[in-house]
């Protein structure tokens, strides 16, 4: 599973650095002359830093900027993400008491629409490889489907969270005798041909 969320990333390095040198949120706001709430924000995965921002972060943190943002984006590239049941990586949020947050998938929404359906499958259903134009994220609800990649196949159960570019063929079956229930969401680029 890969997964790029430069938001989150910058955040955590920002707070993993922070903590190692026993700092608090204020010391380090000071010294980056930044308020100690942006700085919360910024590793609490609720901004993104300017690029001034971090340079300021990294100098109060004594920290080469180059560290800050090394290895936050992958250049691998997938044509799924595949999120298991209770695979998702909790966040720690400092800013929320009292609530937990369970990342899945992060999606940049800039300039995207995007249609979402409950879709059942019926037990013993096969669908052969169709491609879309959208990116699409499945959520599954109840029940068991096989979504399959070339001759590659991936098993979805419920609770499981699954993430691919609809432009790859990709085909779904039921193999279970009751019906599955997905979430499911498809992610357009506007303007896209």
């Amino acid at each position: 599973m890969v997964k790029d969320d430069i938001l989150s990333n910058i955040g955590k390095k920002i707070k993993e650095e922070r903590k190692n040198k026993n700092l608090n949120l204020q010391e380090v706001a000071s010294r980056s002359n930044i308020t100690a709430g942006l700085l919360s924000k910024i590793e609490n995965f609720r901004a993104v830093p300017s690029l001034p921002v971090l340079l300021n972060i990294s100098k109060a943190l004594d920290v080469n900027m180059a560290d800050l943002v090394e290895n936050v984006v992958s250049n691998k590239e997938v044509s799924y993400l595949l999120v298991k049941k209770d695979e998702g990586s909790i966040e720690e949020r400092e800013d929320s008491e009292g609530l937990t947050y369970e990342s899945l998938i992060h999606q940049d929404l800039s300039d995207i629409n995007f249609r979402a359906n409950i879709v059942r499958v019926r037990p013993d259903c096969y669908r052969e490889p169709i491609a879309t134009d959208a990116m699409e994220l499945i959520y599954v609800i109840s029940g068991t489907v096989t979504y399959g990649f070339d001759n590659e196949e991936v098993v979805l159960e419920e609770g499981d969270t699954f993430y691919f570019d609809g432009s790859f063929p990709h085909s779904v079956k039921n193999n279970d005798k009751t019906q599955a229930v997905l979430f499911k969401v498809y992610f357009f680029v506007l303007g896209k041909a």
